[in-house]
């Protein structure tokens, strides 16, 4: 996504199974490499995941 990625968006690379397509790759954005998965972000499970990032979309918008 050349110009970022918008909030809510679903990201062009996220694989039907969640992965990234692009992960291994010189393509892969700075800022997603830089992106330390934690449970202070991440919660416990994908439910709990998504309440979170949503969250902090809105917060930072």
């Amino acid at each position: 996504m050349p110009n970022g990625k918008p909030a809510g968006v679903r990201c062009l690379h996220l694989q039907a199974d969640r992965r990234c397509a692009i992960f291994h790759s010189p393509e892969r954005p700075a800022v997603c490499a830089g992106f330390a998965a934690e449970p202070a972000i991440c919660g416990e499970n994908l439910d709990e995941a998504m309440r979170i990032i949503t969250w902090l979309e809105g917060e930072t918008a």
